[in-house]
């Protein structure tokens, strides 16, 4: 694979520091770093001291890339990640992402923080992600494509893996984990939604919205990267409607509240799928 100086550069530095060859890469997003207490880690490197990755500028975002195990399996962890509203190019949001591929991941788990737009979803519910839309502004393959990642027409009829999706399932049910599945739409942000855009995108098919995630799966996905996402609903559009004030305090609360639940299903479900 021939690749440009910046993947050489970022490649060389991690390997650098750690032989370790991850299989699998987890994003976690907005306070979901519990997952982290369940590994073992064995080296970490902060965000800032790796060549032309982005930094984390949002709190609940730690801004490291962890190396870790778990039941024997290596894993990648990125603790915190990076949103289009942060200022950052769609190429330097999914720049890790390129690296997780270089690096020999195959597999991609991504979590985050969601508004709910399904009435029958409530605050602390968790989502499988079964499909997404993407309504950001700018799109993560504009440009020149580089053959060497993927193709220039990727197909996005089956992003996130089905066989994953039901090994989910199965595992939340024995579990006794109550979980949805269903449509993450992701937007720009800052702003959380008014209520009129929160009506527009359930209109559109959405059960949730967000910040992030689209992006890096689409780039993962170009990749030949298997994709599975868990959204935890930390806000319901209802709170919108009546005028209740949601703050990112609330979400990194919410979130927290929630994370054992999605923890578990992630580690067994990388337990089953190695």
């Amino acid at each position: 694979m021939n690749i440009d100086n910046r993947y050489s550069d970022t490649l060389s530095y991690i390997q650098s520091c750690t032989q370790l060859q991850p299989r699998v890469c987890i994003i976690l997003g907005s306070g979901l770093g519990d997952l982290v207490n369940h590994l073992t880690i064995e080296f970490s490197i902060p965000y800032s001291k790796i060549p032309h990755f982005p930094v984390s500028t949002v709190e609940g975002h730690s801004g490291n890339l962890l190396f870790a195990s778990i039941y024997g399996i290596s894993v990648v962890i990125m603790q915190g990640r990076f949103h289009y509203y942060e200022g950052y190019s769609m190429q330097q949001i999914t720049y890790p992402i390129r690296i997780m591929k270089l690096l020999g991941v195959t597999h991609l788990f991504v979590s985050n923080a969601t508004g709910g737009l399904n009435p029958q979803y409530r605050t602390g519910d968790l989502m499988i992600l079964r499909d997404h839309i993407n309504f950001f502004p700018e799109h993560p393959l504009r440009g020149i494509n580089d053959d060497a990642f993927g193709v220039r027409f990727p197909d996005m009829s089956q992003v996130y893996s089905l066989e994953l999706i039901t090994k989910a399932q199965q595992i939340a049910q024995e579990l006794q984990i109550p979980i949805h599945t269903g449509v993450y739409i992701g937007s720009s942000g800052p702003s959380l939604e008014t209520p009129a855009e929160y009506k527009m995108f359930r209109l559109w098919g959405a059960d949730v919205t967000g910040m992030s995630t689209v992006p890096e799966v689409i780039v993962a996905h170009h990749c030949g990267i298997v994709c599975f996402g868990i959204s935890i609903i930390t806000n319901e559009s209802a709170d919108a409607q009546n005028g209740i004030v949601t703050t990112h305090a609330d979400v990194q609360k919410n979130a927290s509240l929630s994370q054992p639940r999605m923890t578990a299903i992630f580690l067994e479900l990388i337990r089953r799928i190695f």
